[in-house]
């Protein structure tokens, strides 16, 4: 089969998926180095129609759809694969992929009827469709479950009213998964939340873009506000196992856990990079690859790229929608703020190497540097989910009346295989009320040792030995080092009235 042709439904379900996947790899080595310059494509906002309309001939989301509905089977190893193959062309690109298959096609596989699959996810295989999810809202971003967009029903219709804003897609998706609140006859809104598929397609159902926002990066994908103002058939609303709210956490959770899929191809791409400018870069008469702190930066970065390759083998055998993630918060947790950390590190350590050459937007550091960044914030910030983390490992030592957290750690399922790494370390007792910044700083310890835990249940398998050692020994120094900052006791002490006293050129002697 040629690399460029359009893949037919029944192929796209069938072949073999090594096939699959490098036909997809080839397909974006020549739309991104051939037919196109990547540098400059990071420089324009959106999509140009030709390149987005051959990355839909090989149809990359069958991978997250079910056999039955014309897909390849939703086996999360094709779709980290399809992430990260992605990814290491353009990381918006990924993500556009990760928010269609994530956000959208997971959760309806799982929660929509029977009739709606049908219809909505072929559309996925046969018309190339798009969708999206809009849960945020102006006043309302990490405080989810405060939205105001809300929902009445009458004559087998939902009419929902609200605003959303910054939904990856804004403007672009075919189709939505819009969160609302149901609203009474009073105009009290439930303290639920539902879910509904919106059709931009069909009559009734267009959302309004009302401002497209101007993006610091990922200029590939459309944020914006939107007005809601949507009437939909009663068939369009997902139907929870127990609660709207569970239904959120199992979406959002599932989400998190395949994060690494995007992250893998990213820290693949800046450590083949940043290796390839050190053996050429020449300074000094020596090769800017023999330089040991440059070898620290590499050795990190490989670092990173060994332990995001731990983290989608544990999501592979995690994230499927049979499952159900709604309590899953603290692997989802670790995996999200850990992998994007080290993607934000992973890019900022290519920025220092290659110098000012890579401080322009049409380099490939600078872009990445800044395409990274929101990955720290969006579907969670990751100071939030640190914390998030503490609170759930604290809860957990209460209720098995255990206060010494190396103790506790060993028994943990997620920490058991690291937890002898720091019988010293982290054996000490934990004070249930610590303050907030404390929880911080104890989460991004406890994200670091769930990764470590799963860096050695890879090597166990047999993955690269000297790669897991030295990834066990960047993630324990890590370990070590914030586990320092935890046991500082410097309290936090803003100054109200700062300017008083305080303009320096008054202290200036002899002016």
């Amino acid at each position: 089969m040629s690399v460029i042709s359009s893949y037919l439904p029944e192929t796209v379900r069938t072949m073999d998926f090594r096939v699959f996947i490098d036909e997809y790899k080839e397909k974006l080595r020549n739309l991104f180095h051939v037919r196109a310059n990547a540098d400059q494509l990071g420089l324009k906002r959106g999509v140009p129609p030709f390149l987005m309309r051959e990355i839909q001939s090989k149809t990359p989301l069958a991978v997250f759809i079910p056999k039955e509905y014309g897909g390849r089977g939703g086996h999360v190893h094709e779709c980290l694969s399809m992430l990260e193959a992605s990814s290491y062309e353009s990381l918006a690109l990924s993500l556009t992929m990760g928010i269609n298959g994530a956000l959208f096609i997971q959760p309806v596989t799982k929660y929509a009827t029977d009739d709606v699959k049908e219809r909505v996810l072929r559309s996925f295989i046969e018309n190339k469709r798009l969708g999206g999810l809009m849960i945020t809202e102006p006043d309302f971003g990490s405080d989810a479950l405060s939205m105001q967009t809300s929902y009445g029903y009458a004559d087998g219709m939902y009419h929902i009213k609200g605003t959303k804003h910054w939904a990856g897609l804004t403007g672009w998706a075919d189709y939505w998964l819009m969160t609302a609140r149901k609203r009474d006859g009073d105009g009290n809104l439930s303290r639920d939340i539902d879910f509904f598929i919106c059709d931009n397609t069909a009559p009734g159902q267009q959302i309004h873009v009302e401002e497209y926002f101007e993006n610091l990066g990922l200029y590939m994908i459309p944020y914006g506000r939107n007005r809601v103002d949507v009437q939909l058939p009663e068939d369009q609303k997902l139907q929870p196992q127990s609660t709207g709210i569970k239904m959120m956490l199992d979406i959002l959770h599932r989400s998190r856990i395949q994060f690494p899929g995007m992250g893998m191809g990213f820290l693949r791409r800046m450590l083949d990079e940043a290796v390839t400018h050190c053996r050429e870069r020449m300074v000094g008469g020596a090769s800017l690859f023999n330089y040991d702190q440059v070898k620290e930066r590499l050795t990190r970065m490989q670092a990173w790229f060994t332990a995001c390759s731990a983290m989608c083998a544990f999501s592979s055998e995690t994230a499927g929608v049979e499952n159900d993630l709604a309590k899953e918060n603290i692997s989802a947790n670790a995996i999200k703020t850990v992998v994007t950390d080290m993607m934000q590190e992973a890019s900022q350590s290519l920025l220092q190497l290659t110098g000012a050459k890579g401080y322009r937007l049409d380099h490939i550091a600078g872009r990445a540097t800044v395409d990274s960044r929101p990955f720290q914030i969006f579907e969670g910030a990751n100071d939030i989910l640190y914390q998030q983390i503490s609170e759930a490992i604290l809860k957990s030592m209460r209720r098995m009346k255990e206060v010494n957290l190396y103790e506790y750690l060993k028994g943990f399922n997620l920490t058991e295989h690291a937890a002898d790494y720091f019988k010293e370390t982290l054996n000490f007792s934990i004070d249930p009320k610590m303050p907030q910044r404390k929880l911080v700083d104890l989460g991004q310890v406890l994200g670091r040792v769930i990764s470590m835990d799963f860096t050695i249940r890879l090597g166990e398998r047999g993955f690269h030995a000297d790669l897991i050692a030295n990834t066990l020994n960047v993630l324990k120094q890590d370990v070590d080092m914030l586990i320092t900052r935890f046991h500082t006791s410097l309290v936090p002490a803003y100054v109200d009235d700062y300017p008083e006293d305080s303009a320096w050129l008054s202290f200036v002697s002899g002016r």
